[in-house]
């Protein structure tokens, strides 16, 4: 096991990963920006080292000063949280240069699963079905015009390099066709420094529904079940709930085992998240995310599993903790996204929170890094926390859920917290029938 995690991230991520550590009796050390000199993950870790001034490419994204941190304090490890560098191949590579883990999967994996166009390849390769579209990345009309006739209209135009809805443009007809490849390809560039795009066939009503995998990088694999992310803002997830209420028992068994099989047989190793849409029955791979997800608590609530410790358990060569067999799902989660942004608007409210009480009682979990008096800094996400709750079914989670949301208090700035009150008791929401599209058409229709 390691002797000493350096947690390189921020926030409630940070604080969520250096209470893992601690549990395990690991020595912590937390990298910080000067705005975060007050933050709770830096109150409360062992060590901390400022590496750089507020903006991120100078403090949380600078390789260098981090890999400087890790030899100043003699970490053996690091945990990258999720955002920042958890998904950056070169920084994985370094660490390994200088003998520290990276707390996730190999370079060459967070390498394949970060080119859209390589990581459907491979999904396709391991079995796991693809969205209908283009094999490779399309350079020229002509070519789009073919692709696009072969698997029909709508059409989206995605930019490989891309996420955050991106460099991703639809078609509805032919003549849509030519001013979408080229806007998103000129957004990629701009983006993503890669304006290669690729075309595939664009769902209608379909709902955003991921399985998390493990593997132990020695040939096995395993699933966790699945979440729901249909509720989105502009490809942001919102609101996370597992299971979803949109799958039966055989559905769910059938996706999870395809996904853990194909885990096992890529040899990945550590935390991972496969994506899909799903409509009409089935599912269709859109990318795999080879870090911890914002909303991995969901899981943990219906497994009862500790995901970094199975993280920092699978990194120092001690393997998973459970088999397949071994993980058992109860009752029902939901997680809701906290951020620092006016409701309706969503601009971001940075500002001194003068006040802040969160919830507590049977079932609720609150996973947040501020407190009364903390300054949220205009620098960074504005997420400031996740209110997670867990309940025997969907029924009573709901039923706990708008308990919740009544007596969660945050005062001083503006957050989403009347979002989800509005949401917890819209009959659609009740009843699990949404899609992708739902939530951006409510909110049009309540401006």
């Amino acid at each position: 096991m390691f002797q000493k995690i350096l947690i390189a991230n921020r926030g409630e991520i940070a604080l969520r990963v250096l209470r893992a550590c601690k549990e395990l009796g690991i020595q912590t050390v937390v990298v910080h920006s000067t705005a975060d000199a007050d933050a709770m993950h830096v109150r409360l870790a062992d060590e901390s080292v400022c590496i750089g001034p507020p903006p991120s490419r100078d403090s949380y994204l600078n390789i260098h000063q981090i890999v400087a941190a890790c030899e100043i304090t003699g970490a053996d490890a690091v945990h990258p949280g999720y955002g920042f560098l958890s998904e950056n191949a070169k920084f994985a590579d370094i660490l390994a240069a200088h003998n520290i883990t990276f707390i996730g999967p190999s370079g060459d994996h967070i390498r394949i699963m970060g080119d859209k166009i390589e990581a459907k390849r491979t999904a396709k390769r391991l079995g796991i079905p693809v969205v209908p579209g283009s094999d490779g990345a399309v350079t020229d009309q002509k070519e789009a015009k073919r692709i696009a006739a072969e698997i029909g209209y709508p059409v989206i135009i995605k930019a490989s390099a891309g996420g955050g809805g991106r460099g991703m443009k639809v078609a509805l007809t032919e003549a849509d066709l030519e001013i979408a490849l080229q806007t998103a390809s000129t957004e990629a560039g701009a983006a993503f420094g890669d304006d290669a795009v690729y075309i595939e066939k664009y769902l209608q009503k379909p709902r955003h529904i991921e399985v998390q995998v493990f593997g132990d990088g020695a040939g096995r694999g395993v699933h966790f079940g699945e979440r729901d992310c249909s509720l989105q803002r502009r490809h942001q997830k919102v609101w996370e709930e597992a299971p979803s209420p949109a799958l039966n028992a055989e559905e769910r068994a059938r996706i999870g085992g395809i996904c853990a099989k194909a885990i096992a047989d890529l040899g990945y190793s550590g935390a991972g998240t496969i994506e899909f849409l799903y409509e009409n029955g089935e599912f269709y791979f859109i990318e795999m995310n080879t870090r911890l997800q914002v909303e991995h608590p969901v899981t943990e609530a219906i497994t009862g599993i500790d995901l970094v410790h199975e993280q920092i358990r699978v990194a120092s060569g001690g393997g998973l903790s459970v088999r397949q067999e071994d993980i058992k799902f109860n009752g029902h989660a939901i997680e809701c996204r906290i951020n620092a942004e006016d409701p309706r608007t969503f601009t971001p409210s940075p500002g001194t929170i003068t006040h802040f009480h969160t919830p507590g009682g049977l079932g609720i979990r609150v996973d947040s890094g501020v407190y009364s008096g903390y300054k949220i800094p205009p620098y960074y996400d504005s997420l400031i926390g996740k209110l997670i709750v867990h309940g025997r079914n969907r029924v009573e989670c709901m039923m706990r859920l708008r308990r919740a949301l009544d007596e969660f208090v945050v005062d001083g700035i503006k957050t989403t917290l009347p979002l989800f009150r509005d949401l917890v008791g819209n009959a659609d929401i009740a009843n699990g029938d949404y899609d992708i599209h739902w939530l951006e058409k409510y909110l049009a229709k309540e401006e």
